[in-house]
């Protein structure tokens, strides 16, 4: 995919103002309440959460399926009316300054909600007309290219294969240049090369000091993209921090030792610390770095006359935090043949 267009700040007069402030998106005690119909009791779907969103981070918003992600990112987009609290876009109030607040922000959907009869250039015309962006600083022909989509911008969208409509989607949601991208599972259901595509454009967008909001059930998407996460469940936010700190909470790691000769029974010593020999003869032992260093754990194999010949370490990742906090296993890391192309540089 060509490079990213390049996204200056917006002026004064149609976004934040120049010179943004530290904090993207300040939520503070929001609630959203769906009221029951026919009898059926309300849906509270957002129990006053509190979340900041740093300038020029790339965040995760993750969760279980109903955890309220969609909800708060609805409430941003003017999708849904929030019940209480306060919503902040780079010091925009939602309260005061709805259109101000939502040129801020460029939304791209989980949803395929595109005109079939309309194509590339002219949906993005039809944005750009709607975010009131004047013709003559309109970028049309530049962000069709940079999402490889300039062979294609006078078909309809109707012809697009899947992968071109999900670009479109993404397209539309920057021809106003917004500062903030929030990015709805958009890669559910696309093929490898557009999931890595995609990254790579929105690598560069960050970059250029685009704060990226990203929702995902691909954990391991995740953690290779994003520098803060925040984890949501039934309504509330129950972990936010970066992620490598987010990781060290779960405080675990395992040692997978390949010694020269294993004993038919290990000794006290390692069984004492919950050593276990694996079926393929090595010893694998689990420990809090907390409370105990790797070295101590060396010497004390050292110690009962066994030689290392190899060390294998494993350490938690998202996955395990994710489920620890809120015991779904809905979500799944993609098979190998889908994983991320590594960062550039």
């Amino acid at each position: 995919m060509p490079t990213a267009v390049p996204f200056p700040s917006p002026t004064p007069s149609d976004g934040p103002p120049s010179g943004l402030p530290p904090v993207a998106i300040e939520l503070r005690g929001l609630r959203k309440i769906y009221r029951g119909r026919d009898g059926r009791p309300d849906k509270e779907a957002l129990r006053g959460i509190d979340l900041l969103v740093p300038r020029g981070s790339f965040f995760g918003l993750l969760g279980p399926n109903g955890a309220g992600k969609s909800t708060a990112i609805n409430i941003l987009a003017g999708l849904a009316i929030k019940s209480a609290g306060s919503v902040k876009v780079f010091g925009i109030d939602l309260d005061r300054h709805p259109r101000r607040l939502r040129r801020a922000i460029g939304v791209v959907p989980q949803e395929l909600n595109l005109d079939p009869f309309f194509t590339p250039r002219e949906t993005l015309e039809l944005q750009a007309g709607l975010y009131g962006v004047p013709k003559a600083e309109r970028r049309t022909d530049e962000i069709l290219a940079a999402l490889g989509l300039a062979e294609v911008a006078d078909a309809y969208a109707r012809s697009l294969s899947g992968g071109m409509r999900r670009r479109l989607l993404v397209a539309k949601a920057l021809v106003h240049r917004p500062p903030v991208v929030v990015l709805d599972e958009p890669t559910a259901g696309v093929d490898v090369e557009l999931r890595r595509s995609l990254w790579r454009y929105m690598r560069e967008l960050n970059a250029q000091g685009v704060t990226i909001v990203l929702t995902t059930h691909y954990l391991e998407e995740a953690e290779q993209l994003c520098d803060r996460i925040a984890i949501i469940d039934h309504g509330r936010v129950v972990a936010c921090d970066e992620k490598w700190a987010l990781v060290r909470r779960l405080d675990e790691k395992e040692l997978l030792i390949t010694v020269d000769a294993v004993p038919a029974e290990l000794p006290a010593a390692l069984s004492a610390m919950g050593a276990v020999r694996e079926p393929d003869g090595r010893i694998r032992i689990r420990y809090r770095p907390s409370r105990v260093r790797a070295g101590e754990i060396l010497d004390r194999i050292r110690d009962a006359g066994l030689s290392i010949l190899d060390l294998a370490t494993r350490e938690p990742d998202l996955e395990e935090l994710f489920l620890r906090l809120t015991g779904s296993r809905a979500a799944a890391h993609p098979r190998a043949s889908e994983r991320l192309a590594p960062a550039p540089g």
